[in-house]
């Protein structure tokens, strides 16, 4: 039996955790039902809550605030969707029903990443307790999954407060390791368009599938320049921008000419890389050379781009002041991260200075029988305890400020 001691909180934080992946929040569905739970439980405890809805209404938002509106603070942000579980072979009756196995919790999301929404709920009772001086923001986002598509509404509004919050923490999994670095991403689609009919008259036509294997090679070749030439951060598991193609989807049979063909592509890039104009610099290559040569022989031939979604990386706030303030705070230093998260929309949007701290192993995310370790919620409680102490009157160090 282990004598390993827990928070005292640590039993409210799995009744959270149940609660909150009985709720069914797969992007493809509506989260409002699980805000509209989060954000009574923190109205009750007389938390000013802001609603953040989308253009549905469906999905939404939550910004609450727990302390004084006048003084720079503190961001402890979270994402409520969760990926699908389509075609998944688990354990367990039911993915959203949370089950308890020998110190571990199972279901989806509990490591990513309601299991820190959790942590933070099992502590709200105490931010409503102490005298803050300096402001909490509960932030939780909806379509983190599909793309950061939530996260630059509470960037905005918090910009926008008379008081922008000095510094966020998102919790994403990371095994309470301190992050300060993530990827950004930009996902992109080509249509490629040529002309088709009998394969017999090959010649005649212009095949969108061979254009669309050079535009391949364009990407591929950038890639190669990306990985040779950097620039590097070698604190990353992979220490430089990446790009590459994801999909494909050509041709309708062996003796037809292709006419259309459709690839994904994305760009991973470090925070030295301006990846819009690297993204840019790629399409007005080719446009000048490709379409170019396809126009000739086509007239209505060209290659469509299309972004999907984007989200910047993440920098390294280690040397911002509001870092400096909260260091002593801060767990053991961990490896930058390729994953995405909404760190680097806090940081570039909202001109906050954000690092990853939260509970679990991103290598369980997104996998049947997804689960959190029971050990990393005391440890995270044990964390935002010892933040809440900080930026309580009882802090002198923040106090004195």
């Amino acid at each position: 039996m282990s004598t390993e001691v827990l928070h005292p909180r640590t039993d409210s934080a799995k009744a959270h955790l149940s609660d909150l992946v009985a709720f069914d929040t797969v992007s493809r569905n509506p989260n409002r039902p699980l805000i509209d739970h989060m954000a009574a439980q923190l109205e009750d405890l007389g938390a000013a809550v802001t609603i953040l809805p989308d253009e549905t209404g469906d999905k939404a938002n939550l910004v609450a605030r727990f302390g004084p509106e006048d003084q720079p603070g503190i961001v402890l942000s979270g994402h409520t969707d969760v990926v699908p579980v389509d075609g998944e072979d688990w354990s367990q009756d039911s993915p959203f029903q949370m089950v308890e196995r020998d110190g571990k919790l199972y279901g989806r999301g509990t490591c990513d990443m309601k299991g820190f929404a959790a942590c933070v709920m099992a502590m709200a009772p105490r931010l409503a307790e102490v005298d803050l001086q300096r402001p909490v923001y509960l932030c939780f986002s909806y379509d983190e999954e599909v793309g950061c598509l939530g996260a630059p509404a509470i960037a905005d509004y918090l910009r926008a407060l008379p008081v922008t919050p000095e510094f966020a923490i998102v919790g994403e999994p990371s095994m309470m390791r301190l992050v300060t670095g993530q990827k950004g991403k930009i996902a992109m689609r080509a249509t490629v368009r040529g002309s088709g009919g009998h394969s017999s008259f090959a010649p005649r036509h212009t095949n969108a599938v061979e254009y669309a294997s050079k535009l391949v090679s364009m990407i591929e070749a950038r890639a190669a320049k990306f990985e040779n030439e950097g620039p590097f951060d070698h604190e990353f598991s992979v220490g430089h921008a990446t790009m590459l193609t994801t999909m494909i989807d050509g041709g309708v049979a062996t003796n037809i000419t292709p006419d259309t063909c459709t690839l994904a592509f994305e760009l991973r890039s470090i925070a030295e890389v301006d990846a819009a104009h690297e993204m840019q610099s790629l399409i007005t290559e080719a446009q000048e050379t490709l379409v170019t040569e396809m126009k000739a022989a086509c007239p209505n031939a060209g290659i469509e781009f299309e972004q999907i979604f984007a989200y910047p990386a993440m920098g390294d706030a280690s040397n911002s002041m509001s870092f400096q303030r909260y260091k002593h705070l801060l767990p053991d230093l961990g490896e930058k991260v390729s994953y995405g998260s909404e760190g680097g929309v806090f940081e570039v949007v909202g001109g906050i200075p954000s690092v990853i701290v939260g509970p679990g192993s991103i290598k369980q995310a997104h996998l049947p029988d997804e689960f959190v370790e029971i050990s990393q919620l005391s440890e995270c409680l044990e964390f935002l305890d010892h933040l809440i102490d900080a930026i309580s009157r009882q802090s002198q160090q923040l106090a004195a400020q």
